[in-house]
């Protein structure tokens, strides 16, 4: 067999390997010079801007797109919408690599890895929000493992240990849905302690709440965008069920997004209204802010809406990415754009090139797996020995 042949007689020479294949070769020299030279030989990072990219878009939009497990299985466990069951191990798997990517991502900006447990072990700092949002997502890691498990242990023949796994579903869900809450909520507060360097048309005592219900919104569009690639990508690899319900789950998952993202808009305008910030909205950065509401918030709500109404699939399944990029528009400017907005372009931070490189370089190893894992796993169908217990 020729080296460049998978076992399936498919080249390895693909574009997509080729692309893959170079980040993961610069993001292995980047991160070599990251732990041998320090923050500063990769990194704009300063003491006037302690979070940068690493934090912005791999924690805090990381940990929000993420949020498509909890989501899907309360649907699903919680309230009993069996017709979904078919996004959960798919929704479990995104989540799943999501957190442990983000776990990943921090060890870059912490610098010492083997310190990550530090707070937990040596000196827990219980009043701290950071701690809070540590603990919630060491925990949620572990939980959304365990959900995600069965999938493995079916694909290695271990049907014990499978059933053992499965019977506590319920139980997983609600404590996933309970640590969710507290993590994705708290990710909002921690910029309370920020009134005077986040601009005031994003700050809010209201940011746990946005931060939560808008997590929501990100959850139920990944699932949909997610599951629209898979169903591009790995159609060979679905079942009938996955196949038949796929539609049902983009439909039932739009109009569900509609009404929330209708209910944070009205909370944002609430927000604007308690704080009485309309004047900033004729300044650029009023310009800016109604960008992101009305082209990311109202937007992507009336064509959800309307996709809905009209049981149109494909309508709703473009808005997810609408909806998707709009969640990430929204973490970068609390984080990165509109924070320090106040002081000059020449002192205010711009990620380094290798910043966004090591980013390049978590995303990349998150599809890779993430193909793996599908294409070898029972993710997309159901195994044949446990049809019964689905």
């Amino acid at each position: 067999m020729s080296d460049t042949k998978t076992a399936t007689g498919g080249t390895l020479l693909t574009p997509f390997n080729m692309v893959a294949g170079l980040i993961l070769l610069v993001g292995s020299v980047i991160t070599v010079l990251r732990f041998t030279g320090g923050l500063g030989a990769v990194s704009n990072l300063s003491d006037y801007n302690p979070w940068g990219l690493w934090i912005g878009f791999d924690l805090l939009v990381g940990v929000a797109l993420a949020a498509g497990g909890f989501v899907t299985s309360a649907a699903c466990y919680i309230f009993g919408l069996k017709r979904y069951h078919s996004a959960v191990r798919p929704a479990i798997l995104t989540a799943f690599l999501g957190y442990a990517l983000v776990v990943f991502a921090l060890h870059y900006d912490v610098g010492r890895p083997w310190r990550l447990p530090y707070p937990f072990i040596v000196q827990p700092g219980t009043t701290s929000l950071l701690f809070e949002v540590g603990a919630c997502v060491a925990l949620y890691l572990t939980v959304l493992f365990i959900e995600y498990s069965p999938a493995a242990l079916e694909w290695l023949g271990l049907k014990r240990a499978r059933s053992i796994v499965v019977k506590l579903t319920l139980l997983l869900t609600i404590f996933g849905v309970v640590l969710s809450t507290l993590h994705q909520s708290s990710l909002g507060a921690l910029y309370l302690i920020a009134p005077s360097k986040l601009h005031p048309l994003w700050y809010s005592g209201y940011l746990p709440v946005y931060f939560f219900i808008s997590a929501i919104i990100a959850g139920l569009s990944m699932v949909i965008f997610e599951g629209s690639l898979a169903h591009k990508h790995f159609h060979d690899k679905m079942d009938e069920t996955h196949l038949k319900e796929a539609d049902g789950v983009t439909l039932g998952f739009g109009k569900a997004a509609a009404f929330v993202l209708f209910g944070y808009f009205v909370i944002k305008v609430i927000g604007l209204a308690v704080d009485n910030n309309w004047h900033y909205l004729t300044t650029g950065w009023g310009v800016w802010y109604l960008f992101e509401i009305v082209g990311f918030v109202l937007l992507p709500c009336y064509l959800y809406a309307v996709g809905a109404r009209d049981k149109n699939v494909k309508l709703i399944r473009r808005t997810s990415g609408l909806a998707v990029l709009g969640i990430i528009l929204n973490r970068l400017n609390i984080s990165l754009i509109a924070f320090n907005y106040h002081l000059p372009s020449s002192e205010r931070y711009f990620p380094h090139w290798m910043e966004i490189g090591i980013t390049l370089f978590v995303v990349t190893i998150g599809v890779l797996v993430y193909r793996f894992i599908v294409t070898h796993m029972p993710i997309l169908y159901e195994h044949p020995d446990f049809k019964e217990d689905h």
